[in-house]
């Protein structure tokens, strides 16, 4: 069996993996992508500690961020999509003269 801090060292990689995608990257699709992977870690850590305390609560954690997590990829794809559409190319730092 493999314990739970194996699992939680996965999570802390994953998770920093996600920040530095955030803060480096500036395509909003990747950054969306690391948003997801950062969600993907904390749902590894909610599982792995309520599977070790023997208790389905982390699995119903994981149920409404998963939830979550697919809203804000429809929203933000939308929106990607519509700043495409107007500009013909997606740029983050581009992102800033939209506003008036």
């Amino acid at each position: 069996m493999v314990p739970p801090s194996y699992y939680a060292a996965l999570s802390v990689v994953l998770f920093t993996i996600g920040v530095i995608g955030v803060l480096v990257r500036r395509n909003p699709l990747v950054i969306f992508m690391s948003i997801e992977l950062m969600l993907n870690a904390a749902n590894l850590a909610f599982v792995a500690f309520g599977r070790a305390r023997g208790a389905a609560e982390g699995q119903v954690i994981v149920f409404f961020v998963m939830t979550v997590a697919a809203a804000e990829v429809a929203v933000g794809l939308a929106i990607i999509v519509a700043i495409f559409r107007a500009r013909y190319r997606i740029n983050v730092d581009d992102l800033s003269l939209l506003r008036w």
